[in-house]
Parts: C-alpha cells; sequence; structure tokens
C-alpha cells in the first residue's frame, strides 16, 4: 500500500533562520511519526533540517534534486533522485506528494506553491517561519480560489492539517 507522501518546502542555506531550521526538525520529526513519507528538494536549509528530524524518527525521506550527481543532496536523504532538470524540478517536488507544508521561503518555495496551487495540492504554512509562508498563509494565490493555503502555529498542528 501507498504512503502518505507529504512535501517540505522553504527557505534553502542561504536564508535559512535558526527558527525555520527547529521548525524543520520538528515538522520531519512529525512526519516520520506519522508515518508518511517526507519528500523535498534534498539540499541544504529547511530540507536538511526536515529529513534530518525525520531521520532521527526512523522516517523514509525523498529527495529530489536539480543535480545529476547524487553527492549534492543532504546526508540525511534516504532516496535521492538526480532530476538533471534545475529549477524544474519543483514541479516534481510539487506533483508528487499528497500535500506541501511551507516553511518560510524564497522564490523557489513559491513556485512550488503555485504549481501545488495549479494541482489542488492540499497547502499549510507553518506561521512565524517567515517568507512565503508569511506572505501566502491563510490565502488563496489568485481570484479562482483553487485551495486555500492553510495556516499552523506547530509542526505538529501542520503534519495533523496535512493527513486530514
Amino acid at each position: 500500500m501507498r504512503k502518505f507522501q507529504i512535501g517540505v518546502v522553504g527557505y534553502n542555506d542561504d536564508k535559512c533562520t535558526p527558527d525555520a531550521k527547529k521548525i524543520a526538525f520538528e515538522v520531519g520529526k512529525e512526519i516520520a511519526l506519522s508515518k508518511s513519507v517526507l519528500v523535498c528538494g534534498g539540499l541544504g536549509g529547511v530540507m536538511k533540517y526536515a529529513c534530518k528530524g525525520a531521520k532521527k524518527y526512523e522516517g523514509i525521506t525523498v529527495g529530489i534534486i536539480p543535480q545529476e550527481e547524487f553527492s549534492f543532496a543532504n546526508k540525511y536523504c534516504d532516496i535521492v533522485i538526480c532530476s538533471t532538470v534545475r529549477y524544474a524540478r519543483n514541479f516534481i517536488v510539487a506533483a508528487s506528494v499528497d500535500a506541501l507544508i511551507i516553511i518560510g521561503g524564497g522564490s523557489g518555495t513559491l513556485n512550488e506553491l503555485t504549481i501545488g496551487y495549479m494541482y489542488k495540492k492540499k497547502m499549510i504554512a507553518i506561521s512565524g517561519s517567515g517568507g512565503v509562508a508569511k506572505s501566502y498563509g491563510g490565502k488563496y494565490l489568485d481570484e479562482r480560489k483553487r485551495v486555500k493555503i492553510m495556516t499552523a502555529i506547530s509542526a505538529e498542528e501542520a503534519v495533523k492539517k496535512a493527513l486530514q
């Protein structure tokens, strides 16, 4: 039976705050405890800390990296998919999950949100994590109102909403 897949998107290494790292770790932990699979872009920042949290609690992690070499993935990825398509890998991440959890984030994260929005994926922004999560949490991306981006105040609440 297929496992539920939860995507984690957000800040890369360059802008990842200490708070975002802590939140990401907790999200990874909650995904592992729910017996879901964590799917992410496989690099640093939020992706790395979410994978680290999941691995500490014996979860399964999938990193879909933009490069063609496995070595670019963070060390907490169990399964590494070398997409070789650079930023187009955002389509693969967003399309391959049942729900997306947003922790902070910049333009790459916004790209994943717009893809998730077009596919009507359940999306949950973590309040207090800044960036794209702050800007779009609780809102629709446009007047079509395809799917509202929910908000959560904790990792536990975000994963619960993803699973509902």
